[in-house]
């Protein structure tokens, strides 16, 4: 399957992420990627969490690597990396970072997962997920599938944009572009490497409302403001 390529400029993406997402401390603290196994592995010897917490730097070639500020954000979906945790466009044996050209493409995006998992585990009715958002530059050249690609666009199954991800990326593609199947009037994007996007910084920071059969709100942490999300 063959798609375009395109230079794709945003000046803000927008990312949600659950609060309780760990940052990893290394990442921002070493500037120079090269540092990180060396100090890693000696901290390692006498805090064996921080193992756990840079994850497996393995997954990443070291020149796709970055630290810094912000580093954090991009790092982690790449070194903790899980067949439990698959996407559209990852399978689980490697990672994608994911953003949306507004907040509301992000909120729906994530409300729909964030349904499926609390009714999978029968969650009681309340304010039970919290999410930090994450505001950053695009400029990159990605695979265009925003027209003409309807089979990785499948709201349910992830088989093909699966497959359709691992041939970009082993062809050396850095991420795709594509239109929202939660939102139809936004647009998002996977990045295959940390270093496609511009570290993000926090925005906003929310709270998820079960009624128990549906995402039916959002309270806005900073001010306490609350809104109805819409089917």
């Amino acid at each position: 399957m063959t798609a375009p390529e395109t230079r794709v400029t945003w000046d803000r993406y927008h990312r949600l992420i659950n609060s309780a997402y760990p940052p990893i401390d290394l990442f921002e603290d070493i500037a120079d990627p090269a540092d990180w196994l060396l100090l890693g592995s000696g901290e390692s010897k006498t805090n064996p969490r921080l193992a756990l917490t840079i994850g497996n730097l393995d997954l990443v070639p070291e020149e796709r690597r970055v630290g810094g500020p912000g580093a954090s954000y991009l790092m982690a979906p790449f070194v903790h990396v899980t067949p439990d945790h698959k996407g559209r466009f990852h399978d689980g044996t490697f990672g994608a970072f994911y953003g949306a050209d507004d907040f509301e493409t992000a909120l729906f995006e994530t409300v729909h997962h964030t349904q499926l998992f609390f009714a999978a585990t029968d969650e009681a009715p309340g304010w039970i997920a919290d999410k930090r958002e994450l505001i950053g530059k695009l400029d990159a050249v990605l695979v265009d599938v925003r027209e003409g690609f309807d089979d990785l666009l499948n709201p349910e199954d992830y088989t093909s944009p699966q497959a359709f991800a691992r041939d970009q990326r082993a062809d050396g593609a850095s991420g795709i572009v594509y239109p929202s199947v939660r939102n139809p009037a936004g647009t998002c994007f996977a990045t295959f490497y940390p270093d496609v996007a511009a570290a993000p910084v926090q925005g906003r920071h929310i709270t998820y409302h079960w009624d128990g059969a549906k995402v039916d709100m959002f309270k806005d942490l900073g001010d306490g403001s609350v809104y109805a999300i819409s089917a």
